[in-house]
């Protein structure tokens, strides 16, 4: 049987970061930051190309360290008053291949202590992207309901979208009788399945996410649809 690619020392390992977010420690624990994460992600991403490639050909998997699939380890703190240095999860993003960064729709995998889980959309879209989207579940609700609604689609996604990510009431271009009514005020276009760390860990997880991922193709698509690039 082939070996996981990640194993619970990945789990350890965030623990760890967690408990001791300073560069001294980092800067010690680095090459097993290397062994158990950066080098088996950078082999899953690679690995999983084929299987994202039988969805669509626009998304992806770039083994590159730094602008890659793999998101780096350091925290953005100019803008938060948390000023800890290192990230205690790891977030890979098979990104559309006309989008500049996070916020294009793509297919996500998210790996924490507690919290894994994989995502597919558009997180936070720009204005003009947003109401693009918002156009297309309003001019065609039935493309949107077969997307969204259907159980082949609800039985492995959750649209992870709280009241709080929501507008406090639709944009008054569209009709409030929409029977998406709440979807027209999406802040951001996503749905998630959460993953225990016992599947993470498992040989058969590639194989798994493939079909969750599979099971959100039409989603992306209608998104990708919406904004106009391909899927």
């Amino acid at each position: 049987m082939r070996q996981s690619y990640f194993t619970p020392a990945l789990f350890t390992f965030l623990r760890e970061v967690e408990q001791n977010n300073n560069k001294p420690w980092w800067d010690e624990n680095k090459d097993r930051y290397i062994r158990i994460i950066r080098d088996p992600a950078k082999e899953f991403i690679a690995d999983f190309e084929p299987r994202l490639q039988s969805m669509s050909d626009h998304f992806l998997a770039d083994t590159r360290t730094n602008g890659g699939s793999l998101m780096r380890p350091y925290r953005d703190t100019r803008f938060s008053k948390d000023k800890t240095p290192y990230k205690t999860n790891v977030g890979i993003q098979f990104r559309h291949e006309m989008g500049k960064d996070v916020h294009a729709p793509g297919f996500y995998v998210h790996l924490e202590p507690g919290a894994c889980f994989a995502g597919i959309g558009i997180w936070h879209p720009e204005p003009k992207v947003a109401r693009q989207i918002r156009e297309a579940i309003y001019q065609d609700p039935d493309a949107w309901k077969k997307a969204t609604k259907y159980k082949a689609f609800t039985n492995v996604w959750a649209l992870d979208v709280g009241e709080e990510d929501r507008l406090k009431r639709i944009p008054k271009e569209f009709d409030d009788g929409s029977p998406y009514a709440d979807d027209l005020r999406m802040k951001s276009f996503i749905a998630g399945h959460k993953f225990t760390q016992k599947a993470i860990s498992s040989p058969e997880f590639d194989a798994d996410l493939a079909k969750v991922f599979k099971a959100g193709s039409a989603f992306n698509a209608f998104l990708c649809n919406a904004i106009g690039v391909p899927y």
